[in-house]
C-alpha cells in the first residue's frame, strides 16, 4: 500500500526538498502552497523522475476557507493521508516592537494556528489506522530567545514533543525538524540581511530532509542537522536563560528609521 504525504509550503525550499525526499521513497504526494504554477511544475518533475503520483492543492493557508479545504483533505477517510509535513511559514525583517502588529498576527497564525488545525484534522484517521506520522518544521531559533518567530517555533517544538507522547500508544510518529540557516528563499522573502554569515553555518535543504527522514525512521523526537547546530542546541539547554536573552538581544536591532525617531 502506497504512503500518501501532504506537505505545506511545498513549492520551494524545504517543502520542495521534502517532496523530493518522499517521492524518492515511493510515496504519493499532496502538494500545498499558494503558487499553483510552481506546484504543477514540481509535480510534473517528481512524476517524471520518480513516478510519484502528485495531487496539487493550491491554497493560501491564511485564508480560513482555503485552510478548511486542506483540513478537509486531511480528514478524508476515502483518500487517507498517512503523513503530514507542516512546513509553510515566513519571517519578518524587524524585531517585534518595529513590525506592524497585523504582520505579527499573520506570522503567528501560519506558524502556530495552521499546524494546530491541520494536525488536528489528520489525527483521528491516524489513530484509527494506528500508523502514520506528523513532521513539524521548527527552527533552532526556537531554542533561544530570538523574537516572535523564535517564540512561535519554540511552540511548535514543544507541541511536537507533547503530541509525540500522546500518539505513541497508537503507533503514530511525531518529529520536530529543527533546522538552522538553510539555503532557501526564506531569508530573501523575509527581507533579512544574511551577508555577514559564514558559509560554514549554512545547510542544504536536501541534507536537512535526509536527516529528518532518518530520524523519523528511528522514532527520534527531534531532528537537528549539523554538528554546529547540535552543539548550539546542547548549549541552549544548559546556559542560563537570562544570560542568553541578553546576548541574543544584541543581534536584534531596530530598523535604522525607527532608531532615528
Amino acid at each position: 500500500m502506497s504512503t500518501t504525504v501532504l506537505i505545506t509550503g511545498a513549492s520551494a525550499g524545504l517543502g520542495a526538498a521534502f517532496a523530493r525526499g518522499f517521492a524518492a521513497k515511493g510515496c504519493d504526494l499532496v502538494l500545498v502552497a499558494r503558487d499553483k504554477t510552481r506546484l504543477e511544475a514540481l509535480a510534473e518533475s517528481l512524476g517524471r523522475e520518480f513516478g510519484a503520483a502528485c495531487e496539487v492543492l493550491p491554497a493560501d493557508l491564511l485564508d480560513p476557507d482555503q485552510c478548511a479545504a486542506v483540513a478537509g483533505r486531511l480528514a478524508d477517510r476515502t483518500r487517507p493521508v498517512d503523513m503530514l509535513v507542516n512546513n509553510a511559514g515566513f519571517g519578518l525583517p524587524a524585531p517585534f516592537p518595529y513590525s506592524p502588529v497585523e504582520d505579527e498576527e499573520r506570522m503567528l497564525d501560519l506558524l502556530v494556528k495552521v499546524p494546530l488545525r491541520l494536525t488536528h484534522a489528520l489525527l483521528p484517521g491516524l489513530r484509527e489506522r494506528r500508523r502514520g506520522a506528523v513532521l513539524n518544521v521548527a527552527s533552532v531559533a526556537g531554542l533561544l530567545p530570538t523574537g516572535t518567530y523564535g517564540a512561535a517555533k519554540a511552540w511548535i517544538t514543544a507541541f511536537s514533543e507533547s503530541l509525540r507522547v500522546d500518539m505513541e500508544p497508537y503507533g503514530v510518529r511525531v518529529l520536530a525538524v529543527v533546522p538552522g540557516f538553510t539555503r532557501t528563499e526564506f531569508q530573501e522573502r523575509a527581507g533579512m540581511d544574511v551577508s555577514a554569515l559564514r558559509d560554514a553555518v549554512w545547510l542544504e535543504p536536501e541534507a536537512v530532509v535526509a536527516k529528518a527522514l532518518r530520524d523519523l525512521a528511528l522514532r527520534r523526537p527531534l531532528s537537528i542537522t549539523g554538528r554546529h547546530y547540535q552543539a548550539y542546541a546542547l548549549a541552549a539547554r544548559h546556559l542560563p536563560r537570562a544570560f542568553v536573552a541578553r546576548k541574543m538581544a544584541r543581534t536584534r536591532r531596530a530598523p535604522a528609521a525607527a532608531q532615528s525617531d
